[in-house]
């Protein structure tokens, strides 16, 4: 029996969430004109005023937002409200330029933690549940989203942070711990961890686990599920929306529902901007109708994937939205052909390797070169130099038909790619330093 957090937003027939939608956006639309110029400043330049937006219909008349603006705008240019009403502060683990900072009120931190609170629901969390909390704690919204939605539903709280792997299985089998939220890769090296101890699914009470903040494939989801004996789900979030709980995985395991009392999500071609039916791939677009501090008006995430408005066996009426197949800007263009990490770990786990990889590309006489380092499980291990050329060249036939491109694989020991505890670092591109 599917169990909802909310079950009359969650379950609101279309026509009375469209009604609330075109209500909050509307709302939304004046408070950032009045309290925000450089919106204000965006919106006259479109000729754009708050009277030309009755309803989600006009969505498409607004202007994007994108990190760029983000930096520009950098720390206070995008603040909605003054600083004595703001109680938290978030930031992004920026690879580049300044960092991403997100304002949140009070009110701001309520709806957050609703929104994790329907994700714990959804994966079968009640207040009987004992939350282990892997994501890392800080600027990072990962910890503190499922932490406040954990302690909103009830469930006693671990608030373990990332790292320290031996303590992370200790607690979890002397506190009983039955979900673990973390990053996918975390997961899986806590499987991979417990596994080295001589300890199998049966010595843990894990039944089910919150996994986000990096793209996985549904083969990982696989490999998570049996190391740890559980019930794996999907949730999505950023910190420039919110954090985790922008949409989450219900029992169908089969995309996640977007919280959209809160957020309204569009599908654009990533070139030109248009918007593009349901069902077609694109680039992510959100809208944050209830936030105060820091609400964003169509901002463009990267991420490519698909909505759908599917009846969903949960009975949750909320659209949904793929896993993302990669962002845009995490999508490589080599010798001219697009390839996504993910397509690499889906290969690599369909021929019985660990999801433990390092991606190495480069330019060598003007042509791109593309080498996958691929961690070898204990029992692919080989003496004779012969068995290793030829897993190798197997594993990079595969890679081929996957990708389109000839990549050179090296198989490497066992545990030599160095494990993250938070985001995995999958990808060096020495292209751009040479640029």
């Amino acid at each position: 029996m599917e169990k909802y957090w909310n079950q009359e937003i969650e379950c609101m027939p279309r026509e009375d969430m469209k009604k609330l939608q075109d209500e909050r956006l509307v709302a939304q639309v004046k408070h950032v004109y009045e309290n925000v110029k450089y919106y204000r400043d965006l919106m006259d330049e479109k000729g754009v005023k708050p009277e030309d937006i009755k309803s989600t219909d006009d969505l498409h008349k607004l202007p994007f937002i994108s990190k760029a603006d983000l930096r520009e705008a950098y720390p206070y240019g995008l603040l909605a409200k003054p600083l004595g009403d703001c109680v938290r502060i978030h930031s992004t683990s920026g690879t580049t330029g300044k960092r991403v900072v997100a304002f949140y009120t009070q009110h701001d931190i309520d709806i957050w933690d609703e929104c994790c609170a329907r994700a714990i629901t959804a994966a079968g969390g009640t207040n009987e549940d004992v939350v282990q909390i892997a994501y890392g704690f800080g600027l990072f919204t990962g910890g503190a989203g499922l932490n406040g939605g954990s302690h909103k539903v009830g469930c006693l709280t671990l608030p373990m942070s990332s790292g320290n792997t031996d303590r992370q299985i200790t607690f979890m089998r002397d506190l009983g711990a039955t979900i673990l939220c973390c990053t996918p890769s975390y997961a899986a090296y806590i499987g991979e961890t417990l596994h080295d101890m001589g300890l199998t699914p049966d010595d843990i009470k894990l039944k089910a686990g919150i996994f986000g903040a990096e793209p996985w494939t549904e083969e990982m989801r696989r490999s998570i599920e049996n190391s740890l004996g559980i019930k794996a789900y999907d949730i999505y979030g950023l910190t420039e929306i919110s954090g985790p709980g922008v949409a989450f995985e219900c029992s169908e395991q089969s995309g996640m529902h977007i919280n959209e009392d809160n957020f309204i999500a569009e599908i654009i071609n990533p070139e030109t901007g248009e918007v593009l039916p349901e069902g077609e791939v694109g680039e992510l677009v959100f809208t944050s109708i209830t936030k105060e501090a820091f609400p964003l008006l169509r901002y463009r995430t990267r991420d490519l994937c698909v909505l759908s408005r599917k009846k969903c066996s949960c009975g949750r009426t909320l659209v949904k939205m793929a896993k993302p197949m990669g962002r845009s800007d995490d999508m490589m263009i080599i010798r001219g052909v697009n390839v996504f990490p993910s397509q690499i770990e889906t290969v690599l786990i369909e021929q019985g390797y660990s999801p433990n990889y390092l991606i190495e590309v480069d330019r060598v006489n003007n042509t791109d070169t593309i080498d996958i380092n691929v961690e070898m499980n204990p029992d692919q291990l080989s003496d004779k130099v012969k068995d290793m050329q030829a897993q190798e060249r197997s594993l990079a036939e595969a890679m081929k038909a996957m990708l389109g491109i000839n990549p050179k694989v090296h198989l490497v020991t066992p545990k030599s790619i160095t494990r993250s505890e938070g985001k995995a670092v999958r990808v060096i591109d020495r292209r751009k330093l040479h640029d």
